[in-house]
């Protein structure tokens, strides 16, 4: 469309996506030059290369090195073990916590001590806090809770992977049979249970039970194996999922998954309608007790399910990883919708329904299985929303979070079709579901995160995101926790704008999100904002990229250099008009049309200039338009409240980065001013005495500055000012003609 590009977006660092994801990539000449831990670190980073073999996050590994004791100065054993919270792809060595293993192994006999022990008793809990008591070296990176589960199995190297393969037989309703079917003697399947010390245990008997056994498939979890060499571990691995795959494969009969389609899938342009008029409302439903970010994943196979006829049963049975189900909840919301004979009005009621009975369903089973010692209800919205026709519209606190929960449904989806196929999906019961959602470990990890920022769960658009105020305010947003649209007129101004953010803060966890969706914390769009069409355009593609929209902020304006005499053509007259006033009009307009469908309250504002006021020779095009603007400002703060809060920040003279500010006008204004320069002088230089000279006839003598810009609008955004609207801050270091009267 004319006015408007949209970036081009992939869901960060994509993982590898061959055909033959099982394929060894391991490389000697690579491994021979690192030490011992630096060789699980390269080992991790390949298994967590592909979402196949294991989710992000999930999954851990281990090996078992002789080192130097930094008291002893002997030899002594240490376990090497990816730590809490970490990701197999991204680890470094900062990820992976190091133990004396003689200790860890002498905590069977403290834990034997107890009168009461056993899966999910407290004893078992205890465990993990005497962890930090064997720590190695003084490493700080803490133990995970499956750390048992590698110190116990008598081998020098573990892996523990999620493969989506594996997983379909570890949920499948005769998962042991068919463990015996694809595996023989080499891997043991034991059933569900919790991760923990218990299980630390029951691995460590089974090796003891079945000396030449290679791994344990663990019942609605996942794959564990092990071996005495560190790449023959690692392609243990592949070799293991290679067969869980190929049995399944042997099934494919070209029937089609799911029982087959029960509605048609729309096509791309009819589903980017449907999803425009769909997710700022769906995204306010959403929010109602914390505001969510959105991803949309309808690649192929996630259109193939929630399309299919067997959609709406598997989905009310959830899913079975424990990664998996806590990112998605117990299960997912599934709307029973058919677009060729429904429309979005339709769908949107039938959510409105079905979000009803969801939190209604999930306050059920939170008061039918809580402990006496269970934390409280946490928000009982769903995470995952499956649409047929459309696809599956994912719900998290970032970007990144959303974006890892369409990950993990994406890979339950796999899980079920595998299963489906060679038997009857099965899923965790509710009950040990609920055990592990509500764990006191993981409710005391959800405490230790750090508090939210002022504008984490924020969508933020920046008009004018390519130079000046715009470009810096877009780094503080992000830095605030906002998820940021940058646009701007220049379609390379506000990609690079949004690329050298991103490239500072990075992608973050998660692998998924279809097109636009697929994109970071930051975009970078190009869209003329005189241009109605190409406006709505790009908040269309905010909306897709993060399901709608919280702040607004246009700092885009134009100053047209008058001549000798002051004037202006009657063009560039025109032209400051339609940047400076009809500009943020029309983005105004456009925003409130998704901020009245999320029904959240938002904040817009406009960057003015404290010419606004001050009446004075040679800027009539500028001044006048700006005065324009400042009652734009009150306008649309009383056409808007009480939802959203409008004011407008003036600065003066802000010379440095900014747009307005080419070397030809600073050129004039230091003739102007009959202030000396040189042509050979470096525009910075020029820039900094024009600057100089503009504060020592301001009332504090002090240079206004882009920072001083950026505090003023974000202040005015994040809350700090929340009952203040229709107002204009002036950030012009005192200027008493501009004062308030």
């Amino acid at each position: 469309m004319p006015g408007t590009e949209t970036e081009t977006a992939t869901a960060g660092p994509v993982r590898d996506a061959t055909n033959d994801y099982l394929q060894s990539r391991w490389d000697e000449g690579v491994v021979r030059k690192l030490d011992l831990v630096e060789r699980l670190v390269y080992r991790s980073n390949l298994l967590g290369a592909d979402a196949r073999i294991t989710n992000t996050g999930g999954g851990n590994t281990s090996s078992k090195l002789t080192m130097k004791d930094p008291l002893t100065g002997e030899p002594t054993r240490v376990l090497w073990v990816k730590g809490s919270g970490g990701d197999l792809r991204t680890a470094t060595r900062a990820n992976f916590a190091s133990l004396y293993l003689d200790r860890v192994v002498a905590l069977q006999e403290i834990y034997a001590r107890f009168e009461q022990r056993g899966p999910k008793t407290q004893a078992e809990d205890a465990m993990v806090g005497m962890y930090p008591h064997s720590t190695f070296d003084r490493n700080p990176t803490a133990s995970s809770i499956d750390t048992p589960l590698h110190a116990y199995i008598p081998y020098a190297h573990v892996d523990h992977m999620h493969p989506v393969a594996v997983i379909a037989i570890a949920t499948a309703a005769d998962g042991p049979a068919l463990t015996r079917a694809v595996y023989g003697d080499d891997v043991v399947w034991t059933d569900w249970q919790r991760p923990g010390f218990e299980l630390g245990l029951k691995l460590q008997q089974i090796c003891r039970e079945h000396p030449n056994a290679k791994g344990v498939i663990l019942g609605g979890h996942g794959l564990i194996n092990w071996a005495d060499d560190d790449r023959e571990c690692y392609e243990l691995t592949l070799e293991l999922i290679r067969r869980a795959q190929e049995f399944l494969d042997s099934h494919r009969d070209g029937s089609p998954a799911f029982g087959g389609p029960r509605v048609a899938p729309l096509g791309a342009e009819e589903r980017r309608r449907v999803l425009v008029e769909l997710l700022p409302w769906l995204r306010g439903r959403v929010s109602t007790e914390q505001r969510q970010i959105a991803t949309v994943e309808s690649r192929d196979d996630v259109l193939a399910f929630v399309s299919s006829r067997d959609a709406q049963r598997l989905a009310e049975l959830g899913t079975s990883c424990p990664d998996h189900f806590l990112r998605t909840k117990i299960k997912p919301l599934y709307v029973d919708w058919n677009p060729a004979s429904h429309d979005v009005e339709s769908l949107r009621s039938k959510l409105e329904a079905g979000l009803q009975q969801y939190r209604s369903d999930y306050v059920e089973y939170y008061h039918t299985h809580k402990r006496p010692d269970s934390p409280a209800l946490r928000v009982s919205s769903p995470s995952v929303i499956l649409v047929p026709a459309v696809g599956m519209i994912a719900f998290g606190k970032s970007k990144s979070e959303s974006r890892v929960t369409a990950e993990f449904y994406a890979a339950a989806i796999g899980v079920m079709e595998g299963a489906e196929r060679v038997s009857r999906y099965t899923a965790l019961h509710r009950q040990e579901a609920f055990d592990i959602e509500y764990w006191l470990l993981e409710e005391a990890k959800l405490k230790r995160m750090p508090a939210d920022k002022a504008l984490d769960r924020h969508i933020a658009v920046v008009v004018g995101a390519g130079s000046g105020i715009g470009r810096a305010l877009v780094s503080r947003l992000v830095a605030d926790g906002a998820s940021i649209a940058a646009i701007d007129i220049n379609a390379e101004a506000a990609r690079a704008a949004a690329a050298e953010v991103q490239t500072k803060v990075g992608m973050g966890i998660g692998v998924a999100g279809t097109g636009i969706s697929g994109v970071g914390q930051v975009i970078g769009l190009a869209a003329d904002m005189t241009n109605r069409a190409a406006v709505r355009r790009a908040l269309e593609d905010v909306a897709l990229a993060y399901g709608g929209l919280d702040e607004v902020i246009v700092t885009a304006g134009y100053y047209p250099t008058p001549d000798q005499k002051g004037s202006v053509p009657d063009a560039e007259w025109a032209k400051a008009f339609a940047i400076n006033v009809t500009g943020p009009f029309l983005v105004a307009d456009e925003a409130w049309r998704l901020w009245k469908a999320q029904g959240l309250t938002g904040s817009m504002v406009i960057t003015t200039s404290v010419n606004a006021v001050v009446a004075k020779a040679g800027s009539l095009a500028y001044d006048t338009s700006k005065a324009a603007a400042n009652h734009l400002v009150r306008e649309l703060a009383v056409a808007f409240g009480p939802l959203v809060r409008v004011n407008g920040v003036a600065p003066a003279t802000v010379v440095e980065g900014s747009s307005m500010f080419p070397r030809d006008r600073v050129i004039a204004s230091l003739a102007k001013y009959k202030l000396s320069y040189d042509e050979s002088e470096s525009t910075a230089t020029l820039r900094e005495r024009l600057s100089e000279f503009y504060a020592e006839r301001t009332l504090t003598r002090l240079p206004i500055t882009l920072d001083d810009q950026v505090k003023a609008i974000v202040s005015l955004v994040d809350g700090t000012f929340r009952n203040t609207t229709g107002q204009i801050v002036n950030v012009d270091g005192g200027q008493p003609p501009a004062f308030l009267r």
